[in-house]
């Protein structure tokens, strides 16, 4: 703790508790000079202190807009984006003398799936997660998600890899394929494909369904390698991510509420504004909307 936040915390405290509890005491108990306190308070502030009051105020203020979710690295670039010229490792002290840092819960770890093992799902995607524009590869699963009520629900997303946008998501009560045709119906609603779009994910039987073929006939249906989740390293990051900044923070009552809660992190907090580091600290609707800025100069 520095001498101001001493100070200014002893002031506090004195300052309350009136006339029960005196400068005097408090000092003498935490070993301080009393001539110095006083003196603290009568000199003018300097410009070290100035900052690092200021500097504080502003991180506080972007730790509690981001929900708690973001760390040191990511509020040092939201500064920088401001005008502040500050440090990573700066940040980070402020944030440990405060006790402020990014809160995560651990995920529930994934239960498996009826799988179809057959040679002929080919795995075209092979880990190549950087397209150069958007529409060119999305990635699909789903995660589960507890409730006091309800039971497991299902969450099916999504993600175009280019900006790691969730282009479409569904919350259902049951693990059927008519929950991931509804999702992947959703998503070509929303998205315009000029060229031949590869779409990939495990082997769930959802993915190997006909009515999926059919829906997926105008793309390249891409797998992941039997007994290997790296391959679809991109979607399950995400579903871990949701439930470890957001899900987990909340005892979810039933069906509604976590269809309430997942509403709000996907499109109120991670699609809109919250930074990601594969889209260079922008948000993946700000990434999407850069790329297109500048395709179009």
């Amino acid at each position: 703790m520095t001498d101001h936040q001493l100070y200014q915390a002893l002031k506090e405290l004195t300052g309350k508790a009136g006339k029960k509890v005196s400068v005097k005491s408090v000092c003498s108990k935490l070993g301080l000079n009393r001539s110095n306190y006083y003196d603290y308070f009568k000199r003018p502030e300097s410009e070290q202190s100035r900052r690092h009051r200021e500097l504080t105020a502003k991180i506080k203020k972007i730790h509690e807009d981001s929900k708690e979710i973001y760390g040191a690295p990511k509020i040092t670039r939201k500064l920088r984006r401001e005008g502040e010229a500050v440090s990573q490792k700066k940040v980070a002290n402020i944030m440990r003398e405060n006790g402020w840092k990014a809160h995560y819960s651990k995920p529930w770890t994934k239960t498996t799936k009826n799988c179809d093992f057959s040679s002929e799902l080919e795995n075209v995607l092979n880990r190549e997660f950087n397209p150069e524009a958007p529409n060119r590869i999305w990635c699909t699963d789903i995660t589960y998600i507890w409730t006091l009520d309800d039971g497991f629900v299902y969450l099916t997303s999504i993600m175009d890899l280019f900006s790691r946008r969730i282009v479409a998501w569904t919350l259902s009560k049951t693990m059927t394929a008519s929950e991931v045709l509804k999702c992947l119906e959703t998503a070509k609603k929303r998205r315009y494909m000029d060229e031949a779009l590869v779409i990939h994910s495990d082997r769930g039987s959802q993915y190997v369904s006909k009515r999926y073929k059919e829906l997926t006939s105008q793309m390249k249906t891409s797998y992941s390698d039997k007994g290997n989740p790296w391959d679809n390293a991109c979607i399950e990051a995400f579903h871990a991510l949701i439930k470890r900044e957001w899900l987990n923070k909340h005892t979810i009552r039933n069906y509604e509420h976590a269809t309430a809660l997942v509403f709000e992190y996907i499109d109120g907090i991670y699609n809109s504004w919250r930074m990601h580091s594969h889209c260079d600290y922008y948000s993946p609707m700000e990434f999407e909307q850069r790329y297109l800025t500048q395709s179009a100069a």
